[in-house]
Parts: C-alpha cells; sequence; structure tokens
C-alpha cells in the first residue's frame, strides 16, 4: 500500500523535525562519528530501514570499519571496538528509545553523566529524541532505504 509523503502533506512538520535534526547534527559539540553511532543504534532499535541505511552510509564515510559497523548491533560483545564515550552513548540511546520500559533509571543516568557534561548529556538525549521522531514518521510512511535490490 502506497503511503502518504508526509514531507509534501506537512511540509511545516517536516521542517520542524528538520529543525531539530539540524540542530544536533551542527549545533553540539558531540563528534559526529557518536552522534551518526547513535542516529544507527537507536534506528536499528525501532526497525528504521531508511535509516538505517543512511546512518550506516554515514559511519562509513566517517571512516569507521565494517567490521565494527556490523557489530554495532550487539556492541556489548565487541565492547574493544567502541570507546568509552560511545559504549555510554550506545547505552543510554538503548535506555532512551525503550523509556517505556526503563523509565530511564537513575543507574543508566549516572553512567551517562559520568561519560558526558551536563550540556552534552541533553544534547546527545536530543539526538536520541531526534531520530526516535524520524523513525516513527520513516516506519509509519515506509520510507524507502537507498539500497539497490540485486539484479
Amino acid at each position: 500500500m502506497q503511503r502518504a509523503n508526509w514531507f509534501a502533506i506537512s511540509p511545516a512538520g517536516a521542517q520542524a523535525v528538520g529543525g531539530l535534526h539540524h540542530y544536533v547534527t551542527t549545533g553540539t559539540a558531540l563528534p559526529p562519528r557518536l552522534v551518526h553511532l547513535v542516529f544507527l543504534r537507536v534506528s536499528q532499535l525501532n526497525g528504521c530501514a531508511h535509516c538505517i541505511d543512511i546512518h550506516s552510509r554515514d559511519l562509513l564515510q566517517e571512516g569507521m570499519a565494517v567490521d565494527t559497523l556490523v557489530l554495532v548491533p550487539v556492541w556489548h560483545e565487541a565492547p574493544w571496538l567502541f570507546s568509552e564515550q560511545e559504549r555510554a552513548a550506545l547505552a543510554w540511546a538503548e535506555e532512551v528509545t525503550h523509556v517505556g520500559q526503563t523509565h530511564a533509571s537513575d543507574a543508566a543516568y549516572a553512567a551517562a553523566a559520568s561519560a558526558f557534561s551536563e550540556k552534552d548529556l541533553v544534547d546527545l538525549t536530543l539526538v536520541i529524541a531526534a531520530m526516535n521522531a524520524i523513525n516513527r514518521m520513516g516506519v509509519s510512511f515506509r520510507l524507502k532505504p537507498r539500497a539497490r535490490a540485486l539484479p
């Protein structure tokens, strides 16, 4: 079934979501690799093929090795591939994305706060919130990934 083109139908809504995305990708002190890593992990958790495709490509362009990229879903089992701050960001991304179950526990907050300044933790949480919003639009309206089928 063909779904609505939400960008065309609600340009003001798309602009609002885009404004948050613009802030978290250009207006924070967070490293681009960390932002795209969080975008990817949140998108994996939400099952957004469009965003998984985009942010995998972004991480490859940032220089992430394919060996590391393919292990992002199981980063807990390959912690040596990710910096301490990346591991903290991934854990916080999972905690916040599953907030209905986790309620952003005090223990998880303390762990994230030990790896980030207050400002960076707020910005990281905005990164997570932005991608969760974009994923919900992408999944709901079936945004297609760029990947092409094999001939």
